[in-house]
């Protein structure tokens, strides 16, 4: 069953530290000042808790508030740890994604957000960017990655880490045999979306145990690499927040 991730207040937030739920950043208002907000953060401060200063409208977007109402002080993220190592990551046993050959830092900061959004315990990234590439995917991202471990691999060592914990990897390609909806995306999986032009190489193609593909019907003969992988998303994540 998939747990929520998101905390909102500065109260919630404290007394969830003060359960011993696993806070794992915290998203403050830059302008807020308050005594308890003030207690938050000396608490965070105790737990070696990242926090992470935000604007009005980051605050209202995070919290999904419309643009005119008032933001919550704090928002806290529970569960899934940003900072988290490769081996805390693949230790978890949550949906991990591996992004294989995307070139454009757009399509790659899209795509983060969208793993992030529908709850993927982690994001891997086979691209050949430099520093500034990787910065314009964050940006692209809406820094989603501040949310969400991203780490940059080869799509051969990502699936050696697979095997290694016994992950099932499955691809999403035109060649696939079963659509998202008849397929097993609960418990350990690595979900594979290909590049632009080319997408799943044939060599990581023989490593999948399945391979899903989304139907079409136009002339075009393929989708945009981000519609292929915010239908396998969604569909992830109904099927793991409803434990079906």
């Amino acid at each position: 069953m998939v747990e929520t991730l998101k905390i909102s207040g500065v109260d919630p937030i404290l007394t969830a530290i003060e359960e011993g739920r696993p806070v794992t950043r915290i998203l403050v208002l830059r302008e807020a000042q308050s005594e308890a907000l003030d207690r938050l953060l000396v608490e965070a401060s105790k737990r070696k808790l990242k926090v992470i200063e935000g604007s009005m409208n980051d605050l209202r977007r995070m919290a999904n508030m419309p643009f005119n109402s008032n933001p919550p002080e704090a928002l806290g993220l529970l569960h899934r740890d940003p900072s988290a190592s490769i081996d805390e990551i693949m230790a978890s046993g949550g949906l991990i994604w591996l992004l294989a050959g995307a070139q454009y830092p757009v399509n790659i900061g899209f795509a983060i957000r969208t793993i992030e959004v529908s709850g993927g315990s982690a994001v891997f990234v086979d691209a050949d960017l430099n520093s500034d590439g990787r910065k314009a995917s964050s940006r692209a991202s809406m820094k989603a990655d501040r949310f969400i471990p991203v780490k940059w691999m080869s799509w051969r060592e990502a699936s050696d880490l697979a095997r290694a914990h016994n992950y099932r990897i499955i691809g999403i390609e035109d060649s696939g045999d079963v659509e998202p909806w008849d397929a097993d995306l609960k418990g350990r999986c690595m979900l594979v979306i290909g590049g632009e032009r080319h997408g799943i190489s044939a060599d990581l193609l023989q490593e999948c145990d399945s391979i899903v593909k989304i139907p079409m019907r136009g002339f075009v003969p393929s989708y945009n690499l981000q519609a292929p992988l915010a239908v396998v998303a969604a569909e992830a994540l109904r099927q793991r927040r409803k434990n079906v």
